[in-house]
């Protein structure tokens, strides 16, 4: 493990303040469960990591009487899944927050860290990208607003400039006979990274899709809201089985993946398809109860 140098601020303003200073030698830790690994591994470098965990704005976690809901970017994925009120109003976030990792991880790892990480194959990303979650960011300059899909800007690589900091998530209310679902495929149960994934969302009037979206993640080099996806449901019925086909294949030709151990573009292109379907359908299925 390489030498750095242990801050803990309890600010927002203590924390840009640092990041803006040290640049890439600065590094913010919420679980830490991909940054320790990096660092010891040599993967990443820092000479002063950041402990977020007890700056107030990043440690909230907030179901608001509207039906909004706010996570704070340290917060740990356990407290998220084991609360009732929001595990029940957001099951398809649940899908996803609860494979980051094993039970002994997601006692550290944050939704916040998964998404800074911007992983292809990240599992929360393509939920909060179907769910409408945008990323609040605070620096030096100010606060701004990402939506989560347009956050993640290239492998391993997000849009956070110097001296900023993901302080949040806010996902909106989710309407009246709405559901979502997050699946994903993974070779082995040893092997816990997606070879493809799929988040989806549906509002319903009656049997009719009146709103929807699809993302998708492992097939691209960052995951992707799939806005033809999308549009091929709406207005059409749930069991409108030529509406679903072509939601599928959209999907699949939003897909670039590439060949690596862990599966062929062959496969990853099929396999997209069928994570669509299989979630459109458990989305549709929560959006009836």
């Amino acid at each position: 493990m390489q030498n750095f140098e242990y801050l803990k601020p309890t600010t927002i303003e203590q924390a840009v303040a640092v990041l803006y200073r040290e640049g890439e030698h600065a590094k913010a830790l919420s679980g830490g469960t991909d940054l320790i690994v990096q660092l010891r591994e040599g993967r990443r470098s820092a000479k002063y990591v950041l402990d977020v965990k007890k700056i107030p704005d990043l440690s909230q976690l907030t179901l608001n009487n509207d039906g909004s809901l706010i996570i704070g970017a340290a917060i740990p994925c356990h407290q998220i899944y084991g609360n009732a009120a929001i595990a029940a109003s957001f099951p398809g976030l649940m899908d996803s927050f609860t494979l980051i990792g094993g039970t002994a991880i997601q006692g550290r790892a944050s939704v916040g860290g998964n998404l800074c990480t911007a992983s292809p194959a990240g599992d929360s990303i393509p939920s909060l990208i179907a769910h409408r979650a945008v990323c609040v960011i605070a620096g030096t300059g100010g606060w701004r607003e990402v939506p989560v899909e347009a956050f993640c800007t290239a492998p391993g690589r997000n849009g956070l400039q110097r001296g900023e900091l993901l302080v949040s998530l806010r996902i909106p209310a989710q309407p009246a006979h709405s559901g979502g679902a997050y699946l994903r495929f993974i070779p082995r149960n040893e092997m816990d990274i997606a070879v493809a994934s799929a988040g989806v969302t549906v509002t319903l009037d009656g049997n009719t899709i009146t709103n929807a979206r699809v993302a998708i993640g492992a097939v691209a080099p960052t995951p992707l809201l799939v806005i033809e996806a999308s549009a091929a449901l709406i207005g059409n019925s749930t069991s409108d089985t030529s509406a679903i086909n072509a939601c599928a294949v959209a999907a699949q030709a939003a897909a670039k993946p590439i060949t690596d151990m862990r599966g062929t573009v062959e496969q990853r292109v099929h396999l997209v398809g069928v994570m669509v379907k299989r979630a459109l359908a458990i989305a549709i299925e929560r959006a009836n109860r």
